[in-house]
């Protein structure tokens, strides 16, 4: 464990001298990724989502590349979460109708003949917000129920969006992982389907379906970065809250390039880094954060490891960062005002974390060791993902708009 300034991190020391074990990445493979994107490519909604390039700010960050892809434009809904749902919602169906993965359309599964073939279907999820509102819009999309339990604390605005797409939704008094329990019971005792994107021992083939839909994002993003002339980014900033974003977009990762894959550095909120603390144990085992988790970073706000993600990050992240909040009202701001040239991104608290501490690592003067560790130097090509618009638009004026969390540098207050 090491410190930069308030950055925690820890340097996963094997991730580059282990064989790349394909059985344990095997379900992200080219033909699953292929599948997942052509069901997304069934709805009409579906568009690219944009890959921005933040050419000034790499120049005045030393890099040679900062792409960000802005997840705000997806599907409508300000956030990626749905590709994750829509396609595990999508499998459900499929199979309750025997049909082959490889006929899964939006098309065949949004029939007044399938409905009445399955009768009344409900989804219940727990959710901060993002993953609610996909599982609400693609239930409403497939005229199907769904029930949503957020943790207590919770944003109203989120809540009053997954209500607007049609969801029987709540705000509980309980923490993100012990509303995925109780929407876990509330499905068993009232004959619902969990579509839950974290896994447990008994849990795990929804949690599967829903990062092989994530892969969608990063298939675009490639697509994009060599419609540019570029072969691939040299890192990618991932954000972890049980890992299982993180984890599908490295194993996409791993199935495309093997041993010559980006470097993959995962970040967390300081309050709920439960990767960050797992792989700080050195143990090899998943740890828990329990209690409260009181970051403004909502959608990252999780305190237990998903059981299929865990083995991924461990083997093959080559490094894992804990941060406070200042970091992603940091990266919020950047991508809010950006230098003259650049495109403007509006990025959520959870969606600029990458930013806020790749920023933070090369803008400040004690964080050298940790660059030079990474090799952020003239020819490091980054690619950031922010997974979420404004999804609390008086939380993002506060926090841009009036400088709430803006204590990043020595002396400031934070907070």
């Amino acid at each position: 464990m090491n410190k930069a300034g308030e950055l925690k991190y820890v340097v996963n020391e094997q991730a580059r001298k282990q064989e790349v074990e394909e059985d344990t990445v095997a379900f992200l493979d080219r033909e699953t990724v292929k599948r997942v994107r052509a069901f997304h490519q069934s709805f009409p909604q579906y568009e690219v989502t944009p890959l921005q390039s933040l050419n000034k700010l790499a120049g005045k960050l030393g890099v040679n590349k900062i792409w960000v892809k802005d997840e705000s434009f997806r599907f409508g809904l300000n956030a990626f979460k749905v590709l994750g749902g829509s396609y595990a919602a999508g499998r459900v169906l499929a199979e309750k109708l025997g049909r082959e993965t490889a006929q899964l359309t939006f098309g065949e599964l949004n029939t007044d003949e399938v409905r009445a073939q399955l009768g009344g279907l409900t989804f219940v999820t727990a959710t901060d917000g993002n993953h609610g509102r996909g599982i609400a819009w693609t239930a409403q999309q497939l005229g199907q129920k769904s029930v949503v339990f957020m943790p207590g604390g919770s944003s109203e605005t989120r809540l009053n969006n997954i209500i607007k797409e049609g969801a029987d939704a709540s705000i509980t008094n309980l923490n993100y992982d012990d509303a995925v329990r109780w929407a876990g019971t509330y499905a068993a005792e009232n004959n619902g389907t969990l579509v839950q994107d974290s896994a447990w021992e008994g849990y795990e083939q929804i949690p599967v379906w829903i990062m092989q839909g994530y892969c969608t994002l990063i298939d675009e993003a490639l697509e994009q970065i060599r419609a540019e002339g570029e072969e691939a980014p040299t890192h990618v900033f991932l954000q972890a809250g049980v890992g299982s974003f993180a984890a599908s977009m490295l194993g996409y990762l791993l199935m495309q390039f093997g041993a010559d894959r980006p470097v993959t550095v995962i970040v967390e909120p300081e309050e709920a880094a439960c990767i960050y603390r797992s792989a700080a144990a050195g143990d090899g085992k998943p740890h828990a954060v329990e209690g409260e988790m009181p970051t403004i970073m909502a959608g990252l706000a999780c305190g237990e490891p998903s059981t299929v993600a865990w083995p991924l990050l461990r083997d093959y992240a080559d490094l894992y960062i804990s941060c406070p909040d200042y970091t992603a009202a940091r990266g919020m701001r950047i991508l809010g005002n950006p230098l003259e040239g650049d495109p403007k991104v509006i990025s959520g608290e959870s969606g600029a974390v990458g930013l806020g501490v790749l920023s933070s690592i090369l803008a400040r003067g004690d964080q050298h060791e940790l660059a030079e560790r990474l090799k952020l130097d003239q020819d490091a090509k980054i690619l950031l993902i922010s997974t979420e618009g404004d999804t609390d638009p008086d939380s993002y004026r506060d926090i841009v708009w009036n400088g709430v969390f803006s204590g990043w540098r020595e002396g400031e207050k934070h907070g």
